[in-house]
């Protein structure tokens, strides 16, 4: 297969945008790690074009050469109004928020804030990779509490994983994946609540990392970890970037629960030079001005759900798979195919398709694949037509 369908100017659904042919021009990671013979659905970069309203915020700041330091708080009233808007929640006070660089440089700021060298950080594995990289690479060590069976939260060993980590008297975290990378898991009000009461019962802090918040099923609800009861005390990072494909302009913000607003204001202040001005004014304008774009995204995800199901259920009935609620990202059990801890690698090798080994997320990603499904319907057939070819 050499091309994804062309452009059409009357398809809403912006998954059906671009051929394959312009998104090979694209010099970003996704597309410049592997051979062009590689179909890429792995990191979690979209094969779409921006939201135009965020393309004409993004112009016009250059073409008024305004690309100095940012200032105000425009993104924090974007993304409060966007709170109210779609999730019903009005506790977003712009005043307990704090731009930073991204949501994992974030969350190292939060995880200073709120710990100490050599201290413990608590994650539900299989997660994000970067949960390990960086909370290490800060000097804290982590935790493990693996999902349960059925991909969610298992709160026996979140229990477990908070008794282990007061253990030794430390300060502790908890790093919450909401919704969870890579299974797509949206935690419902009562999981989020009985994790608040968890962590209040043995004096762990959360830190929610909520950056796929905005890309959820249709018939799914997000819930901010900071809504809930008991939550006062948590610190949450969010971001436009994920939901409309804007990695590459760098902004989030920190977001404090009412208890955790004295933490949040020992931030250094140099930490808000990290972020690019061009880069919230993009994230400013698709929260305000990008929410149609966005709908249509998430009506394109739902299908493309779907079709990764019937499709796998055709070529490889042998691969597990649940269609999740939230993220673009879909985790596939692949242990029957008896292709050893990394089936990715078999893929990559035999398949030409690159996805995201499984061994990489942690405790319980041994013999899985995390796939990226915010591509057009074509590649996504094509990638599981290779894949299926590749254990013929």
């Amino acid at each position: 297969m050499d091309s994804a369908p062309r452009d059409t100017p009357d398809d809403t659904n912006p998954l059906h945008r671009l051929s394959l042919d312009a998104l090979r021009r694209r010099t970003s990671m996704k597309w410049r790690t592997y051979p062009e013979d590689v179909l890429p659905l792995w990191v979690a970069e979209m094969d779409v074009p921006l939201a135009a309203p965020v393309a004409r915020a993004i112009t016009d700041a250059v073409a008024l050469g305004d690309t100095g330091y940012p200032a105000g708080n425009a993104y924090a009233a974007a993304l409060a109004d966007f709170a109210r808007t779609r999730w019903g929640w009005d506790g977003l006070a712009v005043e307990r928020t704090a731009i930073v660089p991204d949501v994992m440089l974030g969350i190292v700021e939060m995880l200073k804030l709120i710990t100490g060298p050599g201290d413990p950080v608590v994650v539900n594995c299989p997660v994000y990779p970067p949960f390990y990289q960086f909370v290490t690479h800060m000097d804290r060590r982590v935790v493990e509490a693996p999902l349960g069976g059925d991909l969610r939260i298992d709160f026996a060993a979140l229990e477990e994983a908070f008794r282990h980590a007061v253990a030794s008297g430390g300060r502790a975290a908890y790093l919450l994946c909401s919704p969870h990378n890579p299974t797509g898991a949206v935690h419902s009000a009562e999981e989020l609540t009985a994790v608040a009461a968890l962590a209040d019962r043995y004096g762990v802090r959360v830190v929610a990392d909520e950056i796929h918040a905005p890309v959820v099923a249709h018939d799914a609800a997000f819930v901010p970890y900071l809504s809930v009861p008991g939550a006062e005390n948590g610190l949450a990072l969010m971001s436009a970037s994920k939901a409309w494909n804007l990695a590459g302009l760098k902004a989030a913000l920190a977001v404090a629960g009412p208890a955790a607003a004295d933490d949040l204001a020992r931030l250094p202040e140099e930490v808000s030079h990290g972020p690019s001005h061009v880069g919230i004014i993009a994230h400013t304008a698709a929260l305000r001005d990008g929410r149609d774009w966005l709908d249509a995204l998430r009506a394109g995800i739902d299908d493309n759900r779907r079709l990764l199901a019937g499709l796998l259920a055709e070529r490889l009935p042998q691969v597990r798979y649940r269609p999740a609620a939230g993220t673009y990202l879909a985790w596939l059990d692949c242990r029957p195919l008896g292709l050893g801890d990394d089936p990715a690698a078999a893929f990559l090798a035999r398949g030409r398709v690159a996805l995201s080994p499984g061994t990489s997320f942690g405790t319980g990603g041994a013999g899985h694949v995390r796939l990226n499904l915010a591509t057009s319907p074509g590649l996504l057939t094509e990638a599981v037509r290779r894949m299926a070819a590749a254990v013929a």
